[in-house]
Formats: structure tokens, sequence, C-alpha cells
């Protein structure tokens, strides 16, 4: 492609950090930041067997997430297997000079918060982390993508990385939300209208007017799932609301060097007439409240749905695994989804736990009382602190809700947040496969605020007639 033409954001992105490229069309690629979490000491042990040290540790940050208590975090976890990783974590970022926001730190949460948080995550930049949902970070402009444990590895030896470039995707979503429409609904709805592996392949842009409407905190729940529509990655171009977020951040530029960072963040928007690989319109006036029912994040209907006849659909092999999805999620042919009882509530994730979320599940449970049992985890320290400065622990205990400090907790089922077998969870998370949660849990995927609703009742419920 000549710079003559008309780019995308990626390709600017891409072009930037492109070192050389292969002839069978790999290319390596400089890293600008690196994230790491307690899964990542697998890369660690590598560097130590092959006797190398890592290149750049100033570029790299060490978060504790996924084996965190949230029950009580300084106190350790009892549990062996999890305690080993986080303790595992803290000597390998001591021994290679790494930045560590680890358990009882007031940085500490998840690596997907923390690093927008802090002002890690900025636009134009490259940015890896040993985790699929590192694709939030994408909403603010930069090339954000997970990598696996000898990538990992790869980085933290060389600050490099070797890549097949993607293909490119744009999604544009246009008009206005209906009342009750989140962003968490959108990411749903577009992945029941493309499917699961409907971005396989392809680097993901997201577009249109109500995007850029969105806040920053509705772009990353957008960005965050963009994995789960088959995505390799997902962005938005930077704007105004993307360098209001970043001003005075911790990590963010400064001064002069903030006045250059905001000149060349401007220029980094996909030009008019740039050319995607594949495009994707939708109405953000067909968009309606929405949950999963099943074990794929495509299997989503309105809250006003009913669940899917297996002898309506013709094709043998759909039917058959719509059969199956049936009996594992417990669920009647025609069922009225607002029929289906929940046991327990989950909101948090990188998904849907920041600040922006927890104020939209306490306008729910205000004046409330939950029946079943429900969870509440912050996303990170800090947001953890605004919450409980804005009263909102208050609000949610005495609804019944249960307040947690920060971690990944029950979206990855193994840091002793569960849900037991054959019992059904309301979840702000961003996976719902068989045993996601648990082994032999069931998940339903949902905004914060259907999920405070489905705490109310029990039930399955359009948070719209709580209002």
């Amino acid at each position: 492609m000549s710079y003559s033409e008309p780019r995308t954001l990626f390709e600017k992105i891409w072009k930037r950090h492109e070192i050389l490229t292969r002839d069978d069309g790999v290319s390596l690629l400089s890293i600008d930041r690196h994230l790491c979490h307690e899964g990542s000491f697998h890369a660690f042990d590598k560097l130590k067997m092959e006797n190398r040290t890592v290149r750049c540790p100033d570029l790299t940050v060490a978060i504790a997430d996924h084996y965190v208590s949230t029950n009580f975090p300084d106190q350790g976890n009892e549990v062996e297997a999890l305690r080993v990783p986080i303790e595992k974590l803290e000597v390998n970022a001591k021994e290679a000079g790494i930045r560590l926001y680890g358990v009882g730190s007031k940085e500490q949460g998840i690596v997907h918060v923390v690093g927008p948080e802090q002002g890690l995550t900025i636009p134009g930049i490259t940015l890896v982390c040993g985790d699929s949902h590192t694709a939030t970070h994408g909403a603010f402009g930069c090339l954000a993508f997970g990598i696996g444990a000898s990538e990992v590895a790869h980085v933290l030896a060389t600050q490099t990385l070797w890549q097949a470039k993607p293909k490119t995707m744009r999604i544009n979503i246009n008009g206005s939300l209906s009342d009750g429409v989140v962003a968490k609904d959108i990411i749903l709805y577009l992945i029941s209208v493309i499917g699961a592996n409907g971005a396989s392949g392809h680097m993901i842009e997201y577009a249109g007017s109500t995007i850029k409407g969105l806040s920053m905190e509705g772009r990353m729940t957008i960005c965050n799932m963009s994995i789960e529509a088959g995505g390799r990655a997902g962005m938005v171009a930077p704007d105004q609301k993307t360098f209001d977020y970043l001003k005075d951040r911790k990590h963010a530029p400064k001064l002069k060097d903030w006045d250059r960072a905001l000149m060349d963040w401007q220029t980094l928007a996909t030009e008019p007439g740039a050319e995607f690989d594949k495009e994707v319109t939708l109405n953000a006036m067909e968009i309606a409240p929405s949950l999963t029912w099943g074990n794929s994040p495509e299997e989503t209907l309105p809250v006003t749905g009913y669940i899917p006849r297996p002898e309506e659909e013709a094709d043998v092999v759909k039917r058959e695994t719509l059969e199956s999805t049936l009996e594992y999620m417990g669920l009647t042919p025609g069922e009225k989804l607002t029929d289906i009882t929940i046991d327990r509530v989950f909101i948090g994730s990188c998904t849907n736990s920041r600040i922006e979320d927890l104020r939209s599940a306490a306008r729910i449970a205000k004046g409330r009382k939950a029946q079943i049992p429900a969870i509440i985890v912050p996303g990170s320290t800090l947001i953890k602190e605004q919450a409980e400065a804005e009263g909102l622990d208050e609000l949610f205990k005495d609804a019944g809700f249960e307040w947690r400090s920060t971690g990944c907790s029950m979206c990855v089922g193994m840091n002793g947040d569960i849900t037991p077998p054959g019992e059904r969870c309301a979840s702000t998370s961003n996976r719902n496969f068989k045993g996601r949660q648990g082994p032999g849990s069931r998940t339903h995927l949902m905004s914060p605020a259907m999920a405070a609703a489905a705490a109310i009742t029990g039930r399955v419920t359009d948070a719209r007639d709580l209002s």
C-alpha cells in the first residue's frame, strides 16, 4: 500500500512498528507495552532455562489478578495452587526489575482495567498480554492483542514479536440507542448477527455514531469481547473522549510530552476512503437489552425472547447441537427467557467492573433486596475506593449484595469463586462456555443492570422494568 492512499488506523500503527517482513509475509513488530499476570510464570521459566534476561523491564508491568482471592486478599490464599502463582509473579518481577502491582498494592486490579486506569494504555502503541481479552485496550486507538506463553517469553527477551498481518474489518454502528441499551447489549447483539467466528482472522475497527457516543468504559466493553466474535483485536479511533480520559493519568505523557503526543494521536484516525477487507453495518435502534441463553456468545437473544425450538432447525448438525446445548443448560424449548430462574449473580470481570458499570447496577439495586447470592467485584483497588467514596458499597450491602475486593473472581472460576454444578449464574463477564465459571456451571451473559435485576427478582428480568 502506498502512503499516498488513504490508510486505516490499524495500517498506520502496524507500519510504525513493522521492523521487517519475511518472505512468508510474517512481520517482526516492536512492542511498546507488555502486561503480564500470574499465568506468565511459564514464560519466565523458559527464559531462565535458556539463560536469558528481560530485555526492557521498564516496558513490562506485572499485575496480580487471575488467582487473587476477592474475599481476603490481604491474608493471601490458603490454597497452595492459588498462592504459588502469585508468589512466582512477585519473585519474577523482582528479579527482572519489572514494576509490580501485586496483592495489597494501591494500583492492583484486573490487568485490562489497570492498564487504562494508570495511563499505561495510550493511542498508537502496540500492547500485548498473555490473555485473550487484551483487545480491551484497543478502545484507546492502539493495537492490543493476546499472546501465548511462548510469545510472552519472546516479548520479554526481545521486546519484539513475530505476527502474521490480519485482515481488516470495520463494523459500523449508527443511530441512537433505545432506553436501557448499553455497550454489553451492543456487543452481544453483534456477535449474534455475525457469529462467534464472524471476524475470524480480522482486526476489527468499530466506527459510527453509536460508537462515538459511547463512553470510554463502553468502548472498552465492546473491544473486550471482540475475541468472542472471532476477531484478533478490536479498535476505536482515538478522539476527544479518549484524550480527556487519559489526561493526567499517572503514566500518561505530561506537559510538553503530552502536547507532542496529542498532536500525534490526532493523526491516527482512519482516513476517508480507506478500504477494509470486510464491512458490517448495524442499526442501533434494532438492539435491545440482551443476554445469552446457550454456551456460545452468539447464542444471544433480546430479554423479551424465547428459547429456540430444535424441531424448527432444518440443519441436522445444528439441530443436534441445539439439543445438546439445551440439555446442558437445563432449558425448555419455547421457554420465555424471563421465566428462567437464576441461582446467583456475578458483577465484575474485565468486561464490566468499572465505575460506570457499578453505578448502573446500583441504580437497579437501590432500595431493593437481592433474592439470591450476588457478588460485586470492582475492577481495581482505585475503582473500589471510588465506589466506596460514592457510597455504592453501602448501597449494595443494604440490598443484600456481597461487596468484594478486586480480582478476576468468578469470570475464570480458578480462584475460589465458582458457580456450583447445575446452578445458573447471571454474569457480566465475557464467556459462557461449558464449565467456564466452574464444572457444570450454567452462565448467562448480560449487562450490569440486567444482572442486578436478576439478583433482585431471582430470575431473568428486563432491567427496564425496575428502572
